[in-house]
């Protein structure tokens, strides 16, 4: 069975055991609205990608530490469309959860995500519970403070924002959590995979930079020109556009080389270099060539 197929399955089983007969049937279809139909799933193809790099040993706890990733990240997304953040109205080419469900209800979905993230890494944990703890650590790391996504949105309300410490954790973390987990997983060592995923979560995040000034809402599916509106530093603005793209473009060539010598090298650095194809922007490849 292929990664996406994987994670499509094991995504709608776990809202299935969320959303059953007892469940706020609002509640429940706001949750599932947040996380159908996903994005291109890089974070969990990403940690099925190392788990399976690292042998694969227990591919139902790849699963579930990948969907619990991309259950945070939909998450996040849900939050950051609040009118108390972005105030955006479509992600994911479709409307935003609360403008479908209401406010109450997206925070709420929000909310329920994040809980079944970690309620689905445990489920799955009691086939190897000697790996649950160091994957629970790492992802729900990846999560909170101070450098997991909710520090990364919480900068946004400084006055006065560090990029590196911001990208690093409103991006960053989740890409980290997701090569590590997929080596915590199959028995592998988590360290040895911290500087791909640390360097992906930049280079998305560039790239993210650059589809918002550069790219329409028809092609990203949500708001553009959200930096500039916001005020919030970005790496076209630091750094130029072609600085960009050659930050970019370094970025995915140094999380390529830092791959660690094994058996799934060649399959890892094909789902890589097929994510990086979406990275700039169709608008700039003129400038990027």
């Amino acid at each position: 069975m292929d990664a996406g197929t994987r994670i499509e399955r094991a995504m709608e089983a776990a809202l299935a055991r969320a959303g059953g007969a007892d469940a706020p049937p609002l509640l429940a279809s706001a949750m599932r609205y947040a996380v159908f139909p996903g994005g291109a799933r890089i974070r969990p193809r990403l940690a099925l990608g190392v788990a399976a790099a690292c042998g694969d040993g227990e591919p139902g706890l790849a699963e579930a530490a990948a969907i619990a990733i991309e259950f945070l990240h939909c998450a996040s997304l849900v939050h950051d469309d609040l009118p108390c953040f972005d105030d955006a109205s479509t992600r994911r080419g479709k409307i935003s959860v609360h403008c479908a469900f209401g406010e109450p209800l997206a925070v709420l979905a929000g909310d329920g995500l994040i809980v079944l993230a970690f309620e689905t890494l445990a489920h799955a944990g009691a086939a190897a519970p000697r790996r649950l703890a160091p994957l629970v650590s790492t992802i729900a790391a990846s999560t909170g403070m101070p450098y997991g996504i909710v520090a990364g949105q919480a900068w946004e309300s400084e006055p006065a924002i560090d990029l590196s410490l911001y990208h690093r954790a409103k991006t960053g973390a989740l890409f980290s959590a997701a090569t590590r987990a997929g080596a915590l997983a199959a028995g592998g060592d988590p360290e040895a995979w911290r500087a791909l995923g640390e360097l992906l979560g930049e280079a998305y995040q560039v790239a993210d930079d650059l589809h918002d000034i550069a790219s329409s809402a028809e092609e990203i599916g949500k708001p553009t020109g959200q930096d500039a509106a916001h005020g919030r530093a970005s790496a076209p603005a630091l750094l130029g556009v072609e600085g960009a793209i050659d930050r970019l473009e370094g970025l995915v060539a140094d999380a390529i080389a830092a791959i660690p010598p094994c058996d799934g090298a060649t399959e890892l650095k094909a789902v890589i270099h097929h994510a990086a194809k979406r990275f700039v922007p169709k608008s700039l490849a003129r400038v990027a060539a």
